[in-house]
């Protein structure tokens, strides 16, 4: 047990008071003998403090002021680490039980490496209980490109200190897309990726969700990210989609996916948007057409 990496957790938090305390216990509850928990809020207005101070004996350290943004406040608590293994789990997603271990005895302290393992996306309500969808991540590192579509789930990866220390900080210029931008980079410098067959996390989808609500400024962030990596293609092509995947909801699609069921044809909705505008999609390769597709969400 002696010979056992650090792992240091950041948990960024702002106003997420309702679902803090289950994040707190999917990192305590590990019951990881070497774990350096770290969280930064953003001086938060509701009960997030509260909460906070009731396990602050178990942190390694907490702070509740104002910050730049979430990007902001994980780099903080980086800075603060020591661990030899870091990761962050924002404040309304939860941790699988028992999978610090896991993550201990498969990735290398002394490389440059990420691991990334399956997620469980979740939400709930009092009208329809709880929703849940699964996800399969050696399956899409084994069809599909980073740089067409961030398939990685930040809450179920983990990465050495060399690591951080050859990518560097999270780009704080960013609001919705940092996590899939630090991605890149890791990539570019020839980090060596670790899909895994084990689910490690899950991620809670609300109302108030961050991704969910990025709008426009989400969708320039990503068309920047495209430009940034050289990818000139990518970005036309998404800003295509963006408009046509709305058309996909008129009255003529609609009809068409009425003829196309009576003749026993399930045409997708990428196919249906080859078929109407040839031009734009036919000539995309078509599993970077679905990511793509996949990104707009």
């Amino acid at each position: 047990m002696i010979n056992l990496p650090k792992i240091s957790v950041v948990t960024p938090s702002y106003n997420q008071g309702q679902f803090l305390e289950q994040t707190i216990l999917s990192v305590l509850g590990q019951n990881y003998p070497y774990l350096e928990y770290i969280i930064i809020d953003g001086g938060s207005t509701d009960n997030s403090v509260e909460i906070i101070k009731k396990y602050a004996d178990k942190l390694a350290y907490w702070v509740s002021e104002s910050d730049h943004g979430q990007s902001h406040a994980i780099n903080k608590g980086f800075e603060k680490s020591t661990g030899d293994i870091l990761c962050w789990l924002n404040s309304d997603d939860i941790y699988m039980p028992d999978i610090f271990q896991f993550v201990t005895e498969n990735l290398n302290i002394n490389e440059s490496q990420i691991l990334t393992g399956n997620c469980i996306h979740f939400s709930e309500s009092d009208s329809e209980g709880v929703k849940a969808e699964g996800c399969n991540i050696v399956q899409y590192f084994s069809e599909f490109d980073l740089q067409n579509a961030d398939f990685i789930t930040q809450p179920s990866t983990f990465w050495t200190r060399k690591t951080w220390e050859s990518v560097g900080n999270l780009n704080e210029d960013i609001d919705f897309v940092f996590d899939w931008e630090w991605f890149l980079r890791a990539k570019q410098v020839g980090v060596k990726y670790l899909p895994v067959c084990k689910t490690l996390s899950l991620y809670r989808e609300h109302e108030t969700h961050k991704t969910g609500t990025g709008g426009d400024k989400r969708q320039q962030e990503i068309i920047d990210l495209y430009l940034q990596f050289g990818e000139n293609e990518n970005a036309i092509v998404y800003k295509n989609l963006l408009l046509d995947k709305a058309k996909l909801k008129g009255t003529g699609v609609r009809l068409l996916k009425k003829i196309s069921s009576v003749l026993q044809l399930k045409l997708s909705d990428i196919q249906l948007l080859i078929l109407l505008y040839p031009s734009k999609y036919k000539k995309i390769d078509n599993k970077k057409l679905i990511s793509l597709f996949y990104v707009i969400g």
